[in-house]
């Protein structure tokens, strides 16, 4: 899959920034000696905002880059103008849920834990209405429906041709939290076996025989990229959702899922307590 606009972004702030140091020019005089301040120049690099690709190529030259690499790094500038589906939405959509979405539509990779519901991407239309309504009591019928809907967009990431390597460590009291009535949750749990089998969805059951284990602050979601370095994580909270991409903080989560998947039960054991739990509904 080829790269999108926000990893086409980050990737063209990292190069900058790495041409820039290799140089031993500062932002100022970097940015001086092709007409932009200062400020612009750090957006530039911090991968904030729009970019001008006439910049750019000045830029590149000023730091002696090579023909193809300047040639690449516009072509980066000028693909990171691209904008995804939910631009064209009618209903405005929140701040973090637009990052999200943006996100999301490039990685090649997610790592899920969950502790309290299905991952969004593994949802069922009922259940996913069923969680909105929970946690979103003042919106009216017709919010909850956009919002449904915008999930149930997200799932067709999966559907690609080359989509992206889920990963699901699911704890069991999320398969157990019988959300949306009975035969809402026996359809999830349907789902969840069935999207398991398929080749790109790994899904895991962290037993509640495992005790104590190194992700109890709550449930995250770590967004692969093409790249290491363009690797975040994403941890939902109330009223929004917080990104995290410094080395320390993706090595913290990482490290965590490492260990989650390590105490979870393997794949035909978490089928089988994903069946057992449904039988018993």
């Amino acid at each position: 899959m080829p790269p999108g606009p926000t990893t086409r972004r980050r990737q063209l702030g990292a190069d900058l920034r790495r041409l820039r140091d290799a140089t031993g020019l500062t932002l100022e005089e970097a940015g001086a000696r092709v007409g932009i301040s200062k400020a612009t120049l750090s957006r530039y690099e911090t991968k904030e905002g729009t970019v001008k690709w006439p910049a750019v190529d000045a830029l590149c030259r000023e730091y002696g880059a090579s023909d193809q690499e300047r040639q690449s790094l516009v072509e980066l500038a000028k693909g990171a103008r691209i904008q995804g589906w939910w631009r064209s939405l009618a209903d405005p959509i929140p701040e973090s849920m637009n990052l999200m979405l943006t996100l999301e539509d490039e990685v090649v990779s997610e790592g899920h834990y969950a502790c309290m519901y299905v991952p969004g991407l593994l949802q069922t239309r009922a259940y996913a209405e069923a969680v909105h309504r929970a946690s979103e009591i003042r919106c009216t019928d017709q919010e909850i429906n956009h919002m449904v809907d915008i999930r149930m967009k997200r799932q067709e990431l999966l559907a690609r041709d080359e989509p992206p390597h889920l990963w699901a460590v699911i704890d069991e009291a999320v398969i157990r939290r019988t959300v949306g009535g009975r035969n809402v949750m026996r359809d999830q749990l349907e789902h969840l076996v069935t999207a398991s089998a398929q080749p790109h969805i790994t899904v895991q059951i962290l037993p509640f025989a495992s005790g104590a284990h190194a992700a109890a602050v709550g449930s995250f979601v770590i967004l692969g990229g093409s790249t290491p370095e363009l690797d975040v994580v994403y941890v939902d909270i109330i009223g929004g959702g917080l990104f995290m991409e410094k080395p320390q903080e993706l090595q913290r989560y990482k490290l965590a899922f490492e260990y989650l998947r390590a105490q979870a039960l393997d794949l035909q054991s978490s089928a089988a307590l994903l069946n057992r739990v449904h039988e018993e509904l």
